[in-house]
């Protein structure tokens, strides 16, 4: 068996593990980047692009649809060809996908092993039956997959996830959804558009990760104007029918009914790609999932010389949060055993179904009750949205009572990805509502509506600390 020695090893070449090689190569160290599967990133083969690129032409779909109320009218029918959608997407796909190959080709062949890792002690790894790895530190980064839950899998190949679609020739006619989080609303609303009947069910109320249950409302009835959504849905039965999925179910009008599908979308939750590396044998604490015990801070498993980053770690499966957690796990196993926290920034996620699903800093969820006060606006009669005929939607900033410093935010709002990304800079930056009020706002812009929320929070905050404060009715937009 041949032995490599090295600084650092890496398993895993996804956007965490990338990072973190560099992060180590930065701090002149040796790294061995580890890889058993294709290189690409999830994000780029299966996840952030591809289904952005589906989305981008159900948005065209739609907007062809919806030209007559502009008094701009489109002879004839709109025309969706399925296989030249799909054509595109997995072209572009590609696209990306060969930007992050020819990155990997560039690194010295040295830095790159091919094979799948396992523990024989906290620092040493066995690579298939070829290698052995002497490191001085570790860092896992070996991503997530979709979870199948055990009644779908009956199912067979007609059970797909994510992954699954961006393999299609053409769209399908019919698609059931399990699970309405991120990746199944994304995907259910973009199929829809482009002509695919769509019905959604969940199974414990909750919708693309919202904890605000105003905004979640809001959202679940915006949804549902694309497609069948019932995020606690009484599903009686799920079975295969030579090629057809049926799924019976009440519908939420109570009435039982029988549906056949050409595929089950398995939206359901994915779990870290732990299995195979023999943790047992490093030594490494586990909690009752089996995940490595870690420090949040320094991404330090235990006490060990190990670092665990990205999707595998079950924290923020985001490609950015991947990729900062990476440059942190890596810089810290660069210095082992000099392990410092690593700056982390305000918390941002998007949802990219229209309106955009978003969260800016503190969720609603994070937040204590009586410490807080919620500014909103309805996007309803916001300026600018309605000359669009994007008006549609909701925002609630959250700001802290005593001080007034913004804490976060929940929306479901027309160009929510931008609105989002200014407030997780304020966030970051510690600001309070009045600051941020200071702040330019051109005229007329989406972004009035979110200068609406703020003034809607500050005097709330001004009624707090000054009953005489306090006014009645809206804000004045």
């Amino acid at each position: 068996m041949k032995r490599l020695d090295t600084d650092v090893a890496i398993i895993g070449a996804g956007s965490a593990g990338l990072s973190a090689y560099r992060a180590v190569r930065n701090a002149g160290k040796r790294a061995l980047l580890i890889e058993g599967g294709e290189h690409g990133t999830t994000c780029a083969r299966v996840g952030c692009m591809p289904s952005k690129l589906l989305i981008a032409a159900a948005e065209a779909a739609h907007a062809a649809a919806h030209t007559a109320p502009f008094g701009v009218h489109v002879d004839g029918t709109i025309r969706i060809e399925g296989r030249e959608v799909m054509a595109r997407v997995k072209r572009e796909r590609d696209r990306f996908v060969g930007f992050v190959l020819r990155s990997v080709a560039q690194m010295p062949d040295e830095d790159k092993l091919t094979g799948h890792a396992r523990f024989v002690s906290p620092t040493v790894l066995r690579v298939d039956d070829h290698t052995e790895v002497h490191a001085r530190s570790v860092v896992i980064a070996t991503g997530s997959s979709p979870i199948v839950p055990e009644p779908l899998k009956a199912l067979g190949e007609l059970a797909i996830v994510n992954d699954d679609v961006f393999a299609w020739d053409d769209l399908p006619k019919r698609v059931a959804v399990f699970g309405p989080g991120i990746i199944g609303v994304e995907l259910g609303q973009a199929l829809a558009r482009l002509g695919v009947t769509v019905r959604m069910f969940g199974k414990g109320g909750s919708l693309a990760g919202l904890g605000d249950p105003v905004i979640r409302e809001q959202a679940l009835g915006l949804m549902r104007e694309s497609f069948y959504l019932d995020p606690k849905a009484d599903v009686k039965e799920t079975r295969r029918d030579g090629d057809e999925v049926v799924v019976r179910y009440i519908d939420l009008d109570g009435v039982a009914q029988t549906e056949r599908f050409d595929f089950a979308l398995v939206a359901t939750g994915r779990k870290p790609n732990l299995d195979g590396l023999d943790l047992a044998a490093a030594g490494l604490p586990l909690d009752d999932r089996g995940v490595p015990v870690y420090d949040t801070n320094t991404l330090r498993i235990g006490d060990s010389p190990v670092f665990i980053a990205g999707d595998a770690n079950q924290d923020l499966p985001l490609l950015h949060e991947a990729s900062d957690e990476g440059k942190i796990a890596g810089g810290n196993a660069a210095r082992y055993p000099d392990v410092q926290p690593g700056e982390r920034r305000a918390p941002l996620a998007i949802v990219f179904t229209d309106p955009q699903i978003a969260q800016a800093g503190c969720r609603y969820r994070d937040l204590s009750p009586g410490t807080f006060v919620i500014g909103e606006v309805d996007f309803s009669d916001q300026g600018r949205s309605r000359v669009m005929l994007r008006n549609a939607g909701r925002l609630h900033v959250y700001a802290e009572t005593a001080t007034g410093r913004f804490l976060g935010a929940e929306m479901i709002a027309p160009s929510g990805e931008h609105l989002a990304h200014l407030l997780a800079w304020a966030r970051q930056q510690e600001l309070t509502v009045a600051q941020m009020l200071q702040m330019p706002f051109y005229h007329p812009v989406i972004e009035e509506g979110l200068r609406t929320a703020l003034r809607d929070a500050q005097a709330k905050v001004k009624c707090a600390a000054d009953p005489r404060d306090c006014r009645e009715g809206p804000p004045q937009a």
